[in-house]
């Protein structure tokens, strides 16, 4: 990295450590910030092409929380699921079966992707208090405001992963890509900021295992959304939304609110699909004022 992170000097204050376990037959890397004796403990689910990485700058504005944060299969530090299609399916299995051997009974929270891998096993019977969506994916990509963008996308990592293996990798690495994506996600115009995030995406958004994890999970990321999983959630539901997200509009998060037997979507301006790294006090914010009454019944 070459930006400086502004996020820096908070997460620095908050003890933090990496450990494995072994998931579905596979060993999950995952790191565990705060302090062990905190009353709430969360899980956190990171986005597609990310890794655990992306969600500390959220983690920084926690400092009283205990908060995992795994990477998923086939990116960062864990490996790709050994004899199994990187379906919603295998992910949805693999969150229930982490929360079960790392804390069971934590807090749920998943971003974008991770939203519909969260939403999905909570919907599946993963247990949890209360679940938290960050970005969340309330409506098919194909149909969002950038929705030509996404067509484009699905023939990127289509040819990704049909190319001879070295320019088809090649090809999904490539840092002016990767630098694309993220010019379009970023709507802050703080310069020192955009660096950052441009610096977070080159450094660990080709983290992947290899091109055909990376295919199968874009499939499922522009296959799947929340709405299918939210009437079969009767949990407490945060959504955080970002009124400028190009992904997913701010009217079809409205309307998935409405899908939830019991939700609150706070909205927060100014911000696209980045929530995480532009307005992390904001949805911090939200957060702890979301899990404060279940604080006693949580872990």
């Amino acid at each position: 990295m070459t930006s400086a992170n502004p996020y820096l000097t908070r997460l620095s204050e908050i003890p933090v450590s990496r450990h494995e376990v072994s998931v579905l037959g596979g060993r999950t890397a995952y790191w565990v910030y705060g302090p062990d004796e905190a009353e709430t403990t969360m899980i956190v689910v990171h986005g597609f092409r990310g890794e655990h990485h992306g969600l500390e700058p959220v983690i920084a504005h926690l400092p009283g929380m205990r908060v995992i944060s795994p990477d998923l299969p086939g990116f960062g530090e864990t490996a790709p699921l050994v004899g199994r299609t990187h379906d919603l399916d295998a992910y949805s299995a693999w969150l229930t079966d982490f929360t079960a051997s790392v804390a069971p009974g934590a807090v749920i929270l998943g971003h974008s992707f991770g939203s519909i891998v969260a939403a999905d096993a909570v919907a599946k019977g993963l247990d949890t208090p209360r679940l938290v969506l960050v970005n969340p994916i309330g409506a098919p990509a194909l149909e969002g405001p950038r929705g030509i963008l996404t067509r484009l996308a699905v023939f990127y990592y289509w040819a990704g992963a049909k190319l001879p293996r070295p320019v088809g990798d090649a090809l999904l690495r490539n840092g002016i890509v990767v630098r694309v994506m993220s010019v379009s996600m970023a709507k802050t115009r703080d310069k020192e900021l955009r660096r950052f995030i441009h610096d977070q995406h080159d450094t660990y958004f080709s983290r992947f295992g290899d091109r055909d994890v990376l295919h199968q999970a874009f499939v499922t990321s522009v296959s799947n959304d929340v709405r299918a999983s939210a009437p079969a959630i009767v949990q407490p539901t945060l959504l955080v939304a970002a009124v400028r997200d190009d992904i997913t509009p701010i009217e079809a998060e409205r309307h998935l609110a409405t899908l939830f037997a019991d939700s609150e979507l706070v909205e927060i301006e100014d911000v696209g699909h980045l929530i995480h790294y532009e307005t992390p006090a904001a949805a911090a914010d939200a957060i702890t004022r979301f899990l404060e009454p279940s604080v006693p019944d949580t872990r």
